[in-house]
């Protein structure tokens, strides 16, 4: 199952060329994986009331052409693997004419706040990623 999430890149997104500053696609993805948890009724702030939190364990990104100000784009967002304390995401960034901005594979880890160690996944959380 894939969440495709659309983003408008607004001007405090650019460098002062009018181009997406690098760091902000990392933002845009984690904009679209919170919204797709939201979006399967997982609420990561009331897991963090139980010292549960989801934290990007490793990134593999790859930047393919410049995305500008004003451009709408799309994050497509699925999950390609799941284990016992750890999700792994592939995420894509298009624009309108459906080329390929960015892509990435992400690694988030279920962590324990209280200790900040591995943490297996709720079972209710898993339950709804499967």
């Amino acid at each position: 199952m894939s969440f495709n999430f659309p983003i408008r890149v607004y001007y405090e997104d650019t460098d002062a060329g009018g181009i997406v500053y690098h760091a902000n696609y990392l933002k845009f993805c984690e904009r679209a994986r919170t919204e797709y948890l939201r979006d399967l009724g997982i609420e990561q702030d009331a897991y963090l009331e139980h010292n549960i939190a989801f934290v990007v364990k490793s990134m593999d990104i790859d930047f393919k052409i410049a995305a500008k100000f004003n451009e709408q784009l799309l994050v497509k967002t699925k999950i390609v693997h799941i284990k016992r304390a750890s999700v792994e995401f592939e995420q894509t960034i298009i624009n309108k004419n459906e080329q390929l901005v960015f892509s990435a594979k992400v690694q988030v880890a279920c962590v324990n706040t209280k200790v900040m160690k591995p943490s297996a996944i709720p079972d209710l959380i898993l339950g709804v990623l499967k």
